[in-house]
């Protein structure tokens, strides 16, 4: 008899560990549900970056090996290469990020988070406040980035010269073949 109550106990308290274990899922989703814009965000920044460094370069190389009469033109150009590459790279990139939310926030806000935290997090994002903090986040972003870039610009350009030129003697290219190659493949 008594180990038949143990079982019982056992059962119900497994029971109640699959209820709780559902019902923090449910929590989980609801706050990848609210943080969608700021996932989605990730995703459309993620593939803006490589297109933002191409711009500059692209920039950079303009003023150098582009005649001044038809450096307005060849803008023009590579910026439509650009809006190009990001109205079918952003949706990819957003969307994966989207699909992979559950997989990686939200195994770790399970793991972390205790049911009554996720809850407290719930209403923290429901709230007004969270609500304007939440839509601020992009302008937040761009506004370190543009002061960060400026600021950093100095001290990382020519690291990223090391590098290349680095990178290039040990792949046995000259240093007009490997800064030739690189532009031609970034205005594509």
């Amino acid at each position: 008899m008594k180990k038949l109550l143990i079982v019982a106990l056992l059962a119900l308290a497994g029971g109640a560990q699959a209820e709780s274990t559902a019902a923090k899922k449910e929590l989980v989703a609801k706050v990848l549900q609210l943080q969608q814009p700021s996932i989605e965000q990730a995703g459309r920044a993620l593939a803006e970056r490589p297109a933002a460094l191409m711009m500059q370069q692209a920039g950079l190389a303009l003023q150098t090996r582009v005649a001044a009469d038809k450096r307005e033109a060849v803008g023009k150009e590579i910026q439509a290469d650009i809006k190009k590459y990001l109205d079918e790279a952003v949706p990819i990139v957003r969307d994966r990020a989207v699909k992979l939310a559950p997989s990686t926030i939200g195994a770790l806000l399970e793991e972390k988070f205790s049911e009554d935290e996720l809850k407290q997090l719930i209403s923290l994002f429901e709230s007004p406040v969270g609500r304007k903090f939440s839509q601020m986040n992009g302008d937040m972003q761009k506004a370190l980035v543009e002061k960060l870039i400026p600021e950093t610009q100095g001290a990382i350009e020519p690291k990223v010269k090391t590098l290349e030129q680095s990178i290039a003697k040990r792949l046995g290219l000259t240093p007009a073949a490997t800064a030739r190659p690189p532009a031609k493949a970034e205005s594509k």
